[in-house]
């Protein structure tokens, strides 16, 4: 099975290959959303638009990861979030990966316009951070890392493909 991730991150390469079996490839593609999504959303629109991005590309399957921050009702802050699609041509399915809030300066800056990558890179010292462990291994002294987060995700979106739970006559 040929598989397209509708990013040029080989960190979202690497959590597709470690779910789905197959040929996993990276395609470049453009989400269709901002360079920080905002909310859920706009985050699972950039998900699903990389997904069928992906699968017009000529793969079997597009996957689409894409990771945003968003207000969560009943909490303070404002957390990092990530879903996953991937589209089979039949079916879309989505899934959500873990969320965690963001420490209160880096959300200010979020809030006043700032991509949380670069944010991240300028707060840590490191570059580059969102194409390794992810600001996800920051949050959470190293306890979860990008790949492992993004792969949770790909995992809960193959429910609606892999299991019949969700056919219209149950």
């Amino acid at each position: 099975m040929q598989i397209g991730v509708g990013s040029g991150n080989p960190v979202k390469r690497a959590a597709v290959a470690t779910v789905l079996d197959g040929n996993v490839e990276a395609v470049a593609v453009d989400s269709g959303v901002s360079e920080q999504p905002w909310g859920h959303a706009e985050t699972v629109r950039g998900a699903e638009t990389r997904a069928a991005a992906a699968r017009e590309a000529g793969y079997d399957v597009g996957v689409g990861l894409e990771g945003g921050v968003a207000p969560i009702d009943g909490t303070d802050g404002l957390y990092l979030i990530m879903w996953a699609a991937i589209d089979d041509g039949a079916t879309v399915g989505r899934g959500a990966g873990p969320s965690v809030r963001l420490p209160a300066p880096v959300a200010e800056r979020v809030r006043d316009g700032e991509e949380l990558g670069p944010v991240m890179d300028d707060v840590t010292g490191e570059r580059g951070l969102a194409r390794e462990k992810g600001a996800i291994a920051v949050f959470t002294n190293g306890r979860i890392d990008r790949t492992d987060a993004l792969a949770t995700a790909v995992d809960g979106a193959l429910g609606p493909i892999e299991t019949n739970l969700y056919d219209s006559s149950h």
